[in-house]
């Protein structure tokens, strides 16, 4: 399995930070975001990343250049945002002969990728995309789902006033390559898989729950107790308090 760490956003909910670093890169416990992708893929055998880059691309470029994981990594730059959808089809020629996962590589997580991996071979039928969830203090801020009872997607809300759920979608997924025959037919290159895509497979997304951590890293707020929470999870694992 391959892996396309969406990586080329501007941002801008976190500035001042994002003003001198891109989001993929911003350190949680000194790490950059990215890496721990790589760090937790890499342990369940994916060895081959597909990384979009477009604002402070060098920056991107560079931390590439002297990571671990550099031969596994294939940049793709972007001269104008394609949006989630529209950087899915561009990166078809590397992905479209096996199944493949996509992620928000400023997004934090932690949970049993192994698993996730397991849940997608094990969707029920008719299903091409497996969707990681979690459950949300901020539920008008996220595209939240409902359930119907085999755990498949059935009304997908984004970011509405009144969400009648808090089980929300962590934009990460693994998707079959039959996905870029919808992605072709919309004949445009700009696609967002959250209006565009994901309201056309309803009934055809299958969820796996992440009940260990997930956090957006989209505003300060968020990316302060993102940090609060890997230090009390570093140092609890190495004893310290």
């Amino acid at each position: 399995m391959k892996a396309l760490l969406l990586s080329a956003g501007l941002g801008t909910r976190l500035r001042p930070i994002t003003n001198y670093i891109p989001k993929c890169l911003v350190p949680i416990d000194g790490k950059p975001l990215m890496e721990y992708w790589l760090d937790n893929l890499s342990n369940i055998g994916i060895n081959e990343f597909i990384v979009n880059t477009h604002y402070l691309k060098e920056q991107v470029q560079e931390y590439v250049k002297n990571s671990k994981y550099k031969n596994m990594i294939k940049l793709i730059y972007e001269e104008e945002l394609l949006l989630t959808g529209g950087t899915i089809l561009n990166s078809k020629e590397y992905l479209k002969d096996e199944v493949f996962m996509v992620v928000h590589a400023d997004n934090l997580s932690f949970c049993d990728f192994n698993a996730f991996v397991d849940a997608h071979k094990n969707r029920p039928n008719g299903c091409e995309i497996t969707m990681m969830t979690f459950t949300t203090d901020n539920p008008t801020q996220c595209g939240v789902i409902s359930l119907n009872k085999d755990g498949v997607v059935e009304e997908f809300f984004e970011k509405v006033k009144n969400p009648p759920t808090n089980l929300a979608n962590a934009a990460v997924y693994i998707m079959e390559p039959s996905i870029f025959e919808f992605l072709e037919k919309l004949n445009k290159k700009e696609i967002d898989l959250s209006t565009e895509v994901i309201p056309n497979f309803l009934n055809k997304i299958y969820i796996f729950h992440n009940n260990i951590y997930h956090r957006d890293i989209g505003t300060l707020e968020s990316y302060a107790i993102a940090q609060i929470y890997k230090f009390f999870l570093t140092n609890y694992k190495e004893g310290v308090m």
